[in-house]
């Protein structure tokens, strides 16, 4: 199941993927970025959880896992409890006052059944979003991290000038 991550190194805090996302669901973006230090910025975006919480709590079971295993609502099903918010680790599940039920990310599940990216992650100027599995991540980052080792030993040789 792939999902929408964060490399927080690239993250500037731009805004353009909530922008993105709101254009895409109706003017309200679910996915916000906080700015949790003055270098740092947090996503708070589903991540569509292999148990997750705000389905097994629903009472009204209006949330499912699509085909692609993104976990999205049946707004003629649900009851606007708002208990999934509650649940979410993340607190992604939002109530919209206008359609009184609860709205989630869906993936851009329109944009999915074309073969495109999620609207946040098409948009991020600065490639900080990857639609990934965590397998795909967990191996990009221990690539990432054998490529700093290496330049850390051969650092370490330079300035002890024991290197090649």
């Amino acid at each position: 199941m792939k999902k929408v991550f964060i490399d927080f190194r690239r993250c500037i805090g731009c805004g353009s993927c909530e922008a993105a996302c709101a254009r895409e669901h109706s003017g309200k973006p679910n996915i916000s970025i906080v700015q949790t230090s003055e270098l740092m910025m947090m996503s708070f975006n589903c991540r569509h959880c292999e148990n997750a919480p705000c389905m097994l709590i629903c009472p009204a079971r209006a949330l499912y896992r699509d085909e692609d295993g993104a976990v999205r609502v049946k707004y003629h099903e649900c009851i606007g409890c708002m208990l999934c918010s509650i649940a979410c680790p993340f607190g992604t599940p939002r109530f919209d006052e206008r359609l009184k039920v609860m709205v989630k990310c869906d993936l851009c599940a329109n944009r999915r059944a074309e073969g495109k990216l999620p609207a946040c992650v098409e948009t991020c100027p600065m490639d900080a979003l990857i639609l990934a599995t965590e397998e795909e991540i967990v191996g990009m980052k221990l690539k990432e991290a054998a490529v700093r080792r290496e330049e850390f030993i051969r650092k370490v040789e330079d300035m002890m000038g024991c290197g090649p």
